[in-house]
């Protein structure tokens, strides 16, 4: 395209007052550069868009038409760059979040947010740390929450919360009894999937005492282990915020083992070259709150 906004700019601008001179005047510019761009806008078009009558421009009928065109683009562009410069709530903001925070903790965080703020959009991605982290580094989301370590330097993490990993089953001669770690490990365990900040971190906290686990089933998601775990004899390590109401109904167990105290971080993470726009952190402030709470809350709670 060979029109610039300037040149419209200018051409509104001689519309609504008729003179060079005072659009030169309103616009630091001087009258030759007025003049020589309706000229060029003019010579772009290949018709002439005003009379000049009694050193007066006057829109003749093509410059009434092409006014009528551009004049709702222009001001339509005007609103754009005010909204971008001055509102931090609208816009559309992509968020990752791992499986156990997206399942209990991030959409009412989205809704809430999309409530106070109508004009927000939250696209939330589901995936496991390792996945998030991708997507984050990749620049196909602005932000990620993740329950797993994340080492890369291409990305910045802030921790935001601590989460609880217990023992559960369903099995009765399991839990009916206090165990050591070591003693468990040829139970029939279902665990997530590699690349599960879950997993790793629990399988790392018990990697002096069991070498070796017996892993009955690897899945990708905490609700079809809980599935599992109700229908069998299984056993598995999940975050005690996936399994409040079973524990609570009595449908899973948790397996008392002794000195096992197995807690993680939850993180916040973003690339190191993000434009941090007023939107993106106000997001991130509110939902790192809000997490945090949350986590704080449950925490008393327990105790």
């Amino acid at each position: 395209m060979k029109i610039t906004l300037r040149q419209i700019e200018i051409f509104l601008n001689v519309v609504e007052r008729g003179h060079l001179t005072q659009v030169a005047k309103s616009m630091g510019l001087s009258q030759s550069a007025v003049s020589m761009s309706i000229k060029e806008l003019e010579h772009i078009l290949g018709r002439p868009l005003f009379d000049r009558l009694n050193k007066k421009l006057i829109l003749n009928e093509v410059g009434r038409n092409f006014y009528e065109a551009v004049e709702p683009l222009f001001r339509k562009l005007e609103d754009i760059e005010y909204e971008f410069q001055n509102t931090e709530d609208k816009g559309t903001v992509r968020v990752g979040a791992s499986t156990t925070i997206v399942d209990y903790l991030i959409p009412p965080i989205a809704c809430r947010y999309m409530g106070t703020y109508p004009d927000v959009r939250v696209q939330l991605k589901e995936g496991n740390t390792q996945q998030i982290a991708e997507l984050v580094k990749r620049g196909d989301l602005d932000m990620g929450f993740v329950e797993g370590e994340v080492h890369d330097p291409d990305l910045i993490k802030e921790r935001i919360g601590d989460d609880e990993l217990i023992v559960v089953t369903a099995n009765p001669r399991i839990a009916s009894r206090r165990w050591r770690i070591e003693e468990l490990a040829d139970e029939r365990w279902i665990l997530r999937e590699e690349g599960s900040g879950t997993r790793a971190v629990f399988l790392d906290y018990i990697k002096e005492k069991v070498p070796r686990l017996e892993i009955f089933m690897e899945l990708g998601h905490t609700e079809s282990i809980k599935s599992l775990l109700l229908g069998g004899k299984a056993i598995s390590c999940v975050s005690a915020l996936a399994v409040s109401e079973e524990l609570e109904d009595g449908r899973l167990h948790k397996v008392e083992i002794e000195d096992f105290h197995c807690r993680r971080h939850f993180y916040a993470i973003h690339h190191k070259d993000k434009y941090r726009s007023d939107l993106f952190m106000k997001f991130l402030n509110f939902s790192k709150s809000m997490i945090g709470e949350t986590m704080q809350c449950k925490s008393c709670v327990e105790n």
